[in-house]
């Protein structure tokens, strides 16, 4: 059998180099990146160098038509880092802020007012933003605390068992700074059927009523009808403080002027309508039916002393008999202020410690009021005052008002 002829060697073509082929697109099944051969053709593991993968488009931004209903788009993560931790400008506080995180417009920030008092007020006059001390911090506080409204008609009573014990002076002195700070609608009220002298001290309307005269009066104020105009013919207006004083008839016997509890509840019911602060100047009679009537309806309770022995010990027999007395009088006692006035100009500053340290264990706060020779006698008012004195009684003021709150009402 002939043999075949062998085929020609085929001879080997110079290679040409191959026009650059388009990037395959990536598919998920691509594991590693092909390499090629020297003709372009598929050859891995034939010691071909392989070549950089192609580089990946990023993704079309999705639209609304094209992205699935019911998808969001991701939002970048809210940046809490404070503005001076990222090299900016600090924070800006004093706004609240809504539900999601942003501050609200409405919500204005809390500005200090500059100072008003002393050198630091006398710069901050020239132009510079001076901040107030700490001192006028704290006279700005108390006149904050004694100028604010409480929901409901409040009633203070200023008692003392001793005669010139410095309760008429603190009945006037106390409805004086509410009055100045708070507003109208402040009621000083002599709840007392023996000599009251609340009425001697102040002044005077264009008439002489008392509170035997409003009490005839009471069904008509408390009627519909009535308006608040119409206690101008019973009360005594404080034209320089500010507030009203309900007299009573020092010239009289206490047998010619009898009030009983009945009586205190109806002029009471007046005063709650028209006013916002009833404050009760009391007698020195703890068994008269009139001053027992005045602690059930007492919101506050405040006891006025002098430095002098025996109106301190007056006062802290009272507070003691009230703490027995029953639940409500004790909460009274827990919660009453003691306002110690300086009555003797020659008082030792022991004699004034002495007195204070007493009244802490019984009462919840204690105001000092230094001596003031406008205190001691003849119609008193605020303005009187030296500057240091209507600064403690604007103290003793705010400890006052700290008890009249929603929660002791």
């Amino acid at each position: 059998m002939p043999a075949k002829a062998e085929a020609p060697a085929k001879t080997e073509a110079p290679a040409k180099t191959p026009a650059p082929a388009p990037s395959p697109k990536p598919t998920p099944e691509a594991a590693a990146p092909a390499t090629v051969d020297a003709l372009g053709g598929a050859a891995a593991g034939q010691g071909s160098a392989p070549l950089p993968p192609a580089p990946v488009a990023p993704p079309a931004p999705q639209t609304r038509a094209s992205r699935p209903r019911g998808e969001e788009p991701a939002r970048p993560a809210r940046d809490t880092t404070d503005g001076a931790a990222r090299g900016g400008r600090p924070a800006r506080t004093g706004r609240e802020e809504t539900a999601d995180g942003r501050r609200s417009f409405l919500t204005p920030e809390r500005v200090e007012e500059p100072a008003e008092k002393g050198w630091r007020g006398f710069l901050a006059k020239t132009g510079m933003r001076v901040p107030p001390s700490a001192e006028e911090r704290s006279e700005r506080a108390d006149m904050s605390t004694v100028s604010q409204h409480w929901p409901g008609p409040r009633t203070i009573a200023i008692v003392n068992g001793k005669g010139g014990s410095g309760k008429t002076p603190t009945t006037i002195l106390t409805a004086a700074v509410f009055a100045r700070y708070g507003g109208a609608g402040v009621l000083a009220w002599d709840n007392n059927q023996t000599r009251g002298t609340l009425g001697w001290r102040t002044e005077q309307g264009p008439h002489d009523a008392s509170l035997h005269d409003l009490l005839p009066q009471t069904d008509r104020l408390l009627s519909a009808q009535a308006q608040s105009a119409d206690l101008a013919h019973y009360v005594h207006h404080q034209t320089r403080d500010r507030y009203d004083v309900l007299r009573s008839r020092p010239m009289l016997l206490a047998n010619e002027q009898r009030i009983e509890k009945e009586d205190v509840d109806r002029i009471h019911a007046v005063a709650a309508k028209y006013y916002r602060l009833i404050i009760m100047d009391s007698g020195n009679d703890e068994s008269d039916p009139m001053w027992r009537r005045m602690i059930d309806l007492t919101d506050q309770l405040v006891v006025a002393t002098t430095t002098r022995a025996e109106h301190a010990e007056a006062g802290a027999l009272l507070l003691e008999a009230l703490a027995e007395r029953d639940e409500r009088s004790a909460s009274l006692v827990e919660n009453s202020v003691a306002v110690v006035s300086q009555a003797d100009p020659h008082a030792q500053p022991a004699d004034v410690r002495s007195v204070v340290e007493g009244y802490r264990a019984l009462s919840r706060d204690v105001a000092t009021i230094p001596y003031d020779p406008a205190m001691a006698g003849g119609l008193l008012h605020f303005n009187a005052l030296r500057p240091a004195t209507r600064r403690a009684w604007l103290g003793a003021a705010a400890a006052i008002a700290r008890g009249l709150g929603p929660e002791h009402a």
